[in-house]
C-alpha cells in the first residue's frame, strides 16, 4: 500500500512539475528506462568499450533511438561527433634515481612510484632534472594563492602535495575546507606544472586526501591509457607521475629536509617554494596507437531562442571485455552508466512528446569517460554550440536503481544557481537537497559535467543517494555496500530484473527534465556562485 501511494504521488508530481505544460505524456516512463538498460547492459553490447564492436552497437542504438523519437541530428546533418583518441602504452624504466644528496635514492617502479607521459612521442625522459618542492602546486588568484610565486621551474621537476590546503586543515575558510576544489585535483596539478614550464611533476600520494589507496594509483597509471589525439597542440611536461609518501620522505631526507614538517607549512600563505638541491632521472617508452571514437548528439531546436542551448549529458562507455571474474569477462556497466544513458533517453522522449521548448535542447552521449572524461573534454574544447550561448549542462552518471530517494544529493554543492532550481523541484516532489557527504574526494571533478564547468558552463550533477523514501538511510547504506565493492567496475555490474526497480530512476529523471524544461522556456541564465573557481571563466566568456 505504501508503494502504491508513493507511485500515485510521483505521477501527480510529474504532471504538476513540467513548467506549466499539461501534456499527459510529460512523465518519465519506467518501462522505457527498463528497456534501454536491458539492451545497453546486455552481453550483446560487450561492455560498450571504445574501439570495439561494443562501441559500434552502442552508437548505432543511440542514433536509432534519437531518430525514432524524431530528434534532429545534433552536429549539422550528423548524429555523431568524431573524437580522435590516441592509446599510449607506457613502459617506464624500472627505477627512478634521485641524486645530488648525501645518499643516492633509488625508487622502484610500482612499489615507490609510477611515471608516464601524455606527450605523443615514442620516448620521454628526465635526465638529472632539478627537483623543486612547490607545496600544493596551486595558482589560485581568487584565493590569493600562488605556490609558484618567485619560482623558476623551467626545465625542472616539481614535487607537489595531493589535494588542496583546505583539506584536513580544520579551517573551513581556507579554500573550501574539507570540500576539494579543482585546485586539489591531480589533473590540475599536472596542467599547472606544464603551464609553469616544468619538465616533470610528481604528486606525493596519501590515501585519505587522495580518496583512494596506492593500489588504485599503481593500477590506473600502468599499461595502456587513452588520451585525446590533440596532445601536440599544447605543452605538456615530459614525464609526470606519483610517488608514495614513504618514497617522498626518503627524497626529503636526502635533501636534509623532513617532509612531515612541510605538510602543515604548505598550508600557510607565507610558504615559499624551494629547490631540494637534488636531481631526478627516469625514462618512459611509449607504444602509440590512434583511432577515432564517437560522441552521439541530437537536438530539439528551440521555437523562440534557438541559439541558446541546454545540454543534457551522460557517458555511454564502460570497460568492455576484460579479465574473467567467476567465469564472466563482460563488464556490462549497468549502473555505470547504462542507468545515466537510459535516464537521458527517457528525458529526451518526454521533450519529444511535449510542446516544443523555446530554447534549443541538446542530448549528448559522450565516449571515453572511463578513460578520463575524454569525450566531454573533446566536446568542451571543440564545441558544436557556442560556450557563451550554452545556458547550462545537466549530467547523469550512475542513477540509483533500488527505489525512490527522499534526498537529492548535489555533487559540487555551493557551486552554481542550478542547485537552487533543483531544490525547488525536489521540494515539489517531497524531497530535500543535501551536499555530497564525501565532497573531500572530489567527485565534482570525476564525471563529464566537469568539462563543461571547466569552460565556464554552469553544470548540475545530482541524484538521490542517501535516504530511501520509505525504507530509510540504513537500507541505502546496505544497497550501496552491495554495489561499491563487489560490482563497481566489475562484470557483476549487470541488470538484474529481480533486484532493479525504476521508480527512483524515473523520479530523478523527472526532476532533471523539470529543471531543463524550466530553463528551456525562460530567459534564466544560472550563474556560478561567489567563491566558485569557474565564476571568472564564465564571466570572461560572456563578456566576449
Amino acid at each position: 500500500m505504501k508503494k502504491l501511494i508513493f507511485l500515485l504521488l510521483v505521477t501527480a508530481i510529474g504532471a504538476a512539475c513540467t513548467g506549466g505544460n499539461e501534456n499527459a505524456n510529460a512523465t518519465i516512463s519506467e518501462q522505457s528506462l527498463r528497456s534501454h538498460i536491458e539492451a545497453l547492459a546486455s552481453d550483446d553490447f560487450l561492455g560498450r568499450k571504445p574501439f570495439t564492436q561494443g562501441e559500434e552497437k552502442t552508437v548505432a542504438y543511440l542514433k536509432s533511438q534519437f531518430e525514432s523519437m524524431g530528434l534532429e541530428p545534433g552536429n549539422r546533418n550528423s548524429y555523431f561527433q568524431d573524437v580522435p583518441l590516441v592509446e599510449l602504452t607506457a613502459m617506464p624504466s624500472q627505477t627512478m634515481t634521485i641524486g645530488g644528496g648525501s645518499n643516492e635514492v633509488v625508487l622502484n617502479i610500482s612499489e615507490d612510484f609510477v611515471a608516464y607521459t601524455e606527450r605523443v612521442e615514442e620516448s620521454a625522459s628526465l635526465q638529472g632534472s632539478e627537483l623543486v618542492f612547490a607545496g600544493y602546486g596551486i595558482v589560485a588568484p581568487e584565493y590569493g594563492w600562488n605556490d609558484y610565486e618567485g619560482l623558476d621551474v623551467e626545465g625542472k621537476t616539481v614535487v607537489v602535495l595531493v589535494n588542496d590546503p583546505g583539506f584536513a586543515s580544520g579551517d573551513s575558510t581556507l579554500f573550501k575546507g574539507e570540500t576539494m576544489t579543482y585546485y586539489g585535483r591531480w589533473t590540475y596539478k599536472f596542467e599547472e606544472a606544464a603551464r609553469q614550464g616544468a619538465a616533470g611533476c610528481f604528486i606525493v600520494h596519501e590515501t585519505v586526501p587522495a580518496g583512494y589507496p596506492w593500489l588504485v594509483v599503481r593500477n590506473s597509471w600502468s599499461g595502456a591509457s587513452l588520451y585525446l589525439d590533440n596532445s601536440g597542440s599544447s605543452f605538456k611536461s615530459d614525464v609526470i607521475g606519483w610517488v608514495t609518501r614513504d618514497a617522498a620522505i626518503k627524497i626529503f631526507e636526502a635533501s636534509g629536509q623532513d617532509l612531515r614538517n612541510y605538510g602543515e607549512m604548505s598550508r600557510s600563505r607565507d610558504f615559499k617554494p624551494f629547490s631540494l638541491e637534488l636531481s631526478a632521472s627516469v625514462s618512459v617508452e611509449n607504444k602509440i596507437k590512434r583511432d577515432v571514437s564517437k560522441n552521439v548528439i541530437a537536438k530539439i531546436t528551440g521555437s523562440k531562442n534557438p541559439k541558446e542551448y541546454i545540454i543534457y549529458s551522460a557517458h555511454w562507455d564502460h570497460l568492455g571485455v576484460g579479465p574473467a571474474i567467476e567465469g564472466d569477462s563482460i563488464y556490462n556497466g549497468a549502473h555505470d552508466n547504462a542507468s545515466g544513458i537510459a535516464t537521458m533517453l527517457g528525458i529526451a522522449e518526454v521533450f519529444a512528446k511535449v510542446e516544443k521548448p523555446e530554447r534549443t535542447v541538446i542530448f549528448l552521449a559522450v565516449t571515453a569517460e572511463e578513460q578520463g572524461l575524454l569525450g566531454s573534454k573533446h566536446y568542451a574544447e571543440n564545441p558544436i554550440y557556442p560556450v557563451a550561448k550554452t545556458v547550462a549542462n545537466i549530467n547523469m552518471d550512475g542513477i540509483t536503481n533500488f527505489g525512490p530517494m527522499k534526498d537529492l544529493t548535489v555533487v559540487g554543492y555551493g557551486q552554481s544557481e542550478l542547485e537552487d532550481l533543483a531544490a525547488e523541484f525536489a521540494a515539489s516532489q517531497g524531497r530535500y537537497i543535501i551536499p555530497d557527504p564525501e565532497s573531500g574526494k572530489g567527485f565534482f571533478f570525476r564525471s563529464d559535467h566537469f568539462n563543461f564547468a571547466k569552460v565556464g558552463i554552469p553544470a548540475l550533477y545530482a541524484s538521490g543517494s542517501e535516504e530511501h523514501m520509505t525504507l530509510g538511510v540504513d537500507y541505502v547504506k546496505e544497497m550501496k555496500s552491495k554495489y561499491q565493492t563487489p560490482q563497481y567496475h566489475q562484470p557483476s555490474d549487470e541488470y538484474d530484473p529481480e533486484v532493479w526497480t525504476f521508480d527512483g530512476m524515473a523520479l530523478d529523471g523527472q526532476l532533471m527534465f523539470n529543471v531543463g524544461w524550466k530553463l528551456s522556456n525562460s530567459e534564466m541564465w544560472p550563474r556560478w556562485k561567489k567563491g566558485s573557481e569557474f565564476k571568472a571563466i564564465r564571466e570572461e566568456s560572456m563578456s566576449n
